[in-house]
């Protein structure tokens, strides 16, 4: 069982920057493939980013490609969301998800289906 725990949300204007974290609990945090996905009202969960096991592999949505940063800390147990240029359409809740990867297996990041664990979900509201 894994629990993931998101923080860094809050209030920003257009333009600004903020950097969201999410902490996972557990020993094995590093076979675990991590991804950001966000919601906003009225709209269905869309795909972020995500990162696999080592963070040597990161994917992206156009629409956050050049102003996101994904990275991680399998010493802190933590995923970061890295966020810049923020526009209002970037209102959201933001989740993390961690996807159990055994050895030399993959997984289909923008998939939230695939993904094992979630985090309750932090708000990002960017005022224009």
């Amino acid at each position: 069982q894994v629990q993931l725990v998101e923080s860094g949300g809050g209030l920003v204007q257009a333009g600004g920057s903020l950097r969201l974290s999410c902490a996972a609990s557990g020993r094995t945090f590093s076979r675990y493939a991590m991804g950001w996905f966000r919601q906003a009202p009225g709209m269905e969960r869309e795909f972020v980013t995500a990162i696999n096991r080592s963070g040597s592999s990161t994917y992206y949505a156009d629409s956050v490609k050049g102003r996101f940063t994904i990275s991680r800390d399998n010493a802190k147990n933590t995923v970061y969301l890295q966020m810049n240029s923020l526009k209002p359409e970037d209102t959201a809740v933001y989740y993390c998800a961690a996807k159990f990867l055994a050895p030399s297996t993959t997984w289909t990041p923008p998939v939230a289906d695939e993904y094992d664990y979630w985090g309750q979900g932090t708000q990002v509201t960017v005022s224009s």
